[in-house]
């Protein structure tokens, strides 16, 4: 069956529809992995979006039971150049257009994705309209400019937990190369659209993790007494949760804090900064990262459209200690008096490249160094 996906500047690519039939509004975005689809469908972080994949084969792997970094896609469609015909793998339990399909996720294949990746990358995120339905290029191009803007939307609040749970799994069969440890610490993650690969990663090294909703006031965080919090990645533009950004605020100086992704823009509002939104934003496994103190380049998988404005903040409070090499925006911080480390890319490597995974040791160093002694307990 055809199907159009259509841009809100009037362009418009045709594919051929694999996934559910139907028509959805979003933001189109292109993804750099070789692997890791299923991690990309199921990652929370991308509600709202449309995703094409500069891979030229996508599903080849099928879709296994341990990848999944939620309990289903989240993506608002999935675009690719060339579907595999046979997935083929020992994990493998079903095949990707059955897996969208179920789902409800609109996909198309045999869609020029280069193309459309080179006009992302030259003219920005844009809102689209993808149909298997209206297969009139005008009715849809008219529909992605008035589809609303998925900035203004708080997709956070879709996808985050409704109540608090306690997660003890570590990842399957032991893939995460860390050996289990003996409990030892008690780490409160606020979710945001957190991915289960990066729970696991706590547990695997120890750690007792409580989950809260992404509104959960200060006072009742710290009511759980927990040695160190954690604020997650998610969805969406960081400016829409004020919320959130006081409950951080509140927050600073009380535990030691880790945030990533939308946990690290998070931080950047409550010290005082400004957010702002990239052209086409960082999608992928393959994003050059310099770490200033270690003088160390990490490969490192991103997932984000807004960043933290480096000039907007305060040198005397907030140390900026890593940068993309690519555009130079920030990407990770640290507070100069509290135990807060912050970090813009994915460390958990779900799906990636394993160079950061070192970074959650090092928060729970900066936990162990602060138990007990006042520092970040008050």
């Amino acid at each position: 069956m055809e199907g159009l996906l259509a841009l809100e500047d009037g362009t418009v690519f045709s594919g051929r529809s694999f996934g559910a039939r139907g028509e959805r509004a979003g933001e189109v975005v292109f993804n750099t992995s070789m692997t890791g689809y299923q991690e990309v469908l199921t990652d929370p972080s991308y509600r709202g979006q449309m995703v094409a994949m500069t891979a030229p084969q996508i599903g080849n792997t099928g879709i296994n039971e341990e990848d999944m970094e939620s309990a289903g896609p989240h993506v608002q469609a999935f675009l690719v150049r060339e579907v595999a015909p046979l997935a083929s793998n020992w994990r493998s339990r079903q095949e990707l257009g059955q897996f969208l399909r179920e789902h409800a996720i609109v996909a198309l294949a045999d869609l020029d994705t280069r193309a459309l990746t080179r006009h992302v990358r030259a003219h920005g995120a844009m809102r689209a309209v993808i149909s298997t339905e209206d297969l009139s290029p005008a009715s849809l191009v008219a529909k992605a400019r008035a589809a609303p803007d998925i900035s203004e939307h708080n997709y956070v609040a879709d996808v985050s937990c409704k109540a608090p749970y306690e997660w003890e799994a570590g990842h399957p069969r032991g893939w995460s190369q860390l050996a289990p440890l003996e409990v030892r610490r008690h780490i409160l993650v606020y979710d945001c659209g957190v991915k289960r690969s990066i729970l696991a990663h706590f547990a695997d090294l120890g750690c007792r993790v409580t989950v809260v909703p992404w509104n959960t006031p200060a006072e009742d965080a710290l009511a759980y007494e927990p040695d160190g919090i954690f604020l997650s990645n998610g969805p969406g533009d960081p400016r829409q949760l004020p919320e959130l950004a006081d409950i951080v605020r509140a927050l600073l100086g009380r535990r030691p804090i880790l945030g990533i992704c939308l946990g690290h823009q998070m931080l950047g509002l409550a010290y005082g900064a400004r957010i702002i939104k990239l052209r086409f934003g960082h999608h992928g496994g393959n994003q050059p990262v310099l770490d200033q103190k270690l003088r160390r380049v990490e490969i490192t998988a991103q997932n984000h459209n807004y960043a933290v404005d480096g000039a907007t903040l305060d040198p005397e409070e907030v140390e900026i200690t890593h940068i993309n090499l690519n555009d130079h925006t920030i990407e990770g911080m640290r507070h100069r008096r509290y135990p807060i480390m912050s970090v813009q890319y994915h460390p958990e490597a779900g799906p990636g490249p394993h160079d950061a995974t070192g970074l959650f040791v090092r928060f729970l160093q900066m936990v162990d160094e602060n138990k007990g002694s006042g520092n970040g307990r008050n």
